[in-house]
């Protein structure tokens, strides 16, 4: 979508602070992999990771408790393998 103000185009962009860009940083592998295999990832605000599996969506905080989780359900752990 485009925004213009009085016909001028206006871009409007995110303000993290520094520690909310480096934590959705630190998402990004994991989120490439999981779009490669077409589980619909987000990164979401401020810094969490969302994506779809069994026909859930789950959401996690932080890698840890994704890493417990993946525990659970062998293919994401193989999906995952090396990342956490």
């Amino acid at each position: 979508m485009l925004l213009t103000y009085k016909g001028t185009p206006i871009r409007i962009s995110a303000d993290f602070s520094t520690e909310t860009l480096q934590a959705r940083r630190e998402w990004q592998e994991i989120f490439k992999v999981l779009k490669g295999k077409n589980m619909q990832p987000r990164i979401l605000y401020p810094a969490r990771i969302s994506f779809k599996i069994e026909g859930e969506i789950k959401m996690f905080s932080n890698k840890q408790k994704l890493k417990e989780y993946s525990n659970t359900k062998p293919r994401l752990k193989e999906i995952l393998k090396g990342l956490l």
